[in-house]
């Protein structure tokens, strides 16, 4: 399929299947993770939802766990394959291949959220990603964007800003392959600007390693 994703960022991504829930696995954020997937599950009680680049399906379980239902939708065939594999109620969640950019679904769903992508969009199209995204959920639906804090010593160092205000990070793989992978780290009034009159309800909640905003559309 055809994809408004950069090509790099695509590879990385696939290549980076099993190796990226190691992430998960730091020391120092455990406490952040139990706090998230205890938080998310009430946030999408009984809705129809819809999940931007889910990846491997790591927060899907806990997340789906009190849906109406679940479409969870990423780029990649490789990641769609291991996130098919976890514990999930599978007669509510469904996998679909869908571009994050181009989701192609119709405008019923009450719900959505995307965990760990929102740093992943350029600035210069976080409004068109919101635009799009917004068109596929009905008026008063309920989103929900999750990503990381910079932290010192924990993160992968920023190697590099673009004209733009973008930052990158160099990133290895375990084949040894490097890859420049984008990461925007916002603060609050950074997404409260950029929501704008589009949303209603904006809540921001923050963790020592982790930042989620939750909001209604207007």
């Amino acid at each position: 399929m055809s994809s408004d994703i950069p090509n790099d960022m695509r590879r990385y991504y696939a290549l980076r299947a099993r190796e990226y829930e190691r992430i998960y696995a730091k020391p120092e954020r455990q406490a952040d993770i139990a706090a998230v997937k205890a938080w998310l599950p009430p946030l999408f009680d009984s809705r129809q939802v819809l999940e931007v680049a889910c990846g491997t399906g790591y927060w899907t379980p806990f997340a789906a766990a009190s849906c109406a239902s679940w479409t969870a939708t990423d780029v990649n065939d490789e990641v769609l394959t291991l996130a098919r594999a976890k514990p999930l109620p599978h007669e509510r969640v469904q996998f679909m291949l869908a571009d994050a950019y181009a989701l192609g679904v119709p405008r019923q769903f009450d719900a959505a959220f995307a965990g760990f992508w929102w740093s992943h969009v350029p600035l210069e199209r976080s409004s068109e990603w919101l635009d799009g995204l917004h068109a596929c959920l009905l008026p008063g639906a309920r989103v929900v964007l999750i990503d990381n804090r910079y932290v010192e010593g924990s993160s992968q160092p920023v190697t590099r800003r673009d004209d733009l205000g973008n930052s990158y990070q160099t990133r290895r793989l375990d084949d040894g392959s490097t890859f420049e992978v984008l990461k925007n780290f916002p603060a609050e009034d950074d997404m409260r600007r950029l929501l704008g009159t589009r949303a209603k309800e904006f809540s921001w909640t923050q963790w020592p390693y982790f930042w989620a905003c939750t909001y209604l559309v207007a």
